[in-house]
């Protein structure tokens, strides 16, 4: 009985130690993340911004939206120009809500990306810069992340993550510009 409690013990210390030491390390990790993904488009800027400006052209080329096509998106009366916002329920995407916070037609679409669920924000934008005789489509997001470990150690993986989305997000745009 003595030994069974002294292996019960040990590995409790073990794994209590392993929780601190993970706590520990994650409060050394980065408290900001980027992802940034690009793309040409065979094509001028205002028909790539016809479908990056009008918040419910993105249904047409994100892959959010094709993952969940029962997801409940709701619009603000105007779905472009700054204030502009969409929010969506999903049961597999989650649920959150976009407010763009720039637009400058033919050249950029910045917004404020919100998910409640997690408490997190991040910032994103689109840019486009002509390149030679098509357009060059720039996807940023960034956010900062809390000092909570999971958070912090979540964060290692956002580029990842994030950056597959945006590389099938613009591998869509690209086409359906295109076609």
């Amino acid at each position: 009985m003595k030994l069974f409690l002294k292996i019960v013990i040990g590995a409790i210390g073990l794994v209590l130690s392993l929780i601190l030491g993970i706590v520990i390390v994650s409060q050394f990790l980065p408290g900001e993340y980027r992802v940034e993904r690009s793309t040409v488009v065979n094509a001028p800027p205002a028909a790539v911004f016809a479908k990056i400006g009008d918040l419910k052209e993105w249904k047409t080329w994100t892959v959010w939206h094709a993952r969940d096509p029962q997801m409940e998106l709701q619009y603000s009366e105007a779905t472009s120009g700054v204030g502009a916002w969409h929010a969506w329920k999903s049961k597999t995407e989650g649920n959150g809500r976009f407010t763009l916070t720039e637009w400058q037609k033919d050249q950029v679409v910045a917004y404020l990306l919100e998910f409640p669920d997690f408490g997190m924000k991040s910032d994103g934008r689109l840019e486009l810069k002509p390149e030679g005789a098509g357009t060059k489509v720039t996807w940023i997001c960034s956010g900062k992340l809390t000092r909570d470990p999971l958070q912090r150690l979540f964060g290692r993986f956002l580029d990842k993550l994030i950056g597959a989305d945006f590389e099938a997000g613009l591998t869509k745009l690209k086409a359906v510009v295109e076609q």
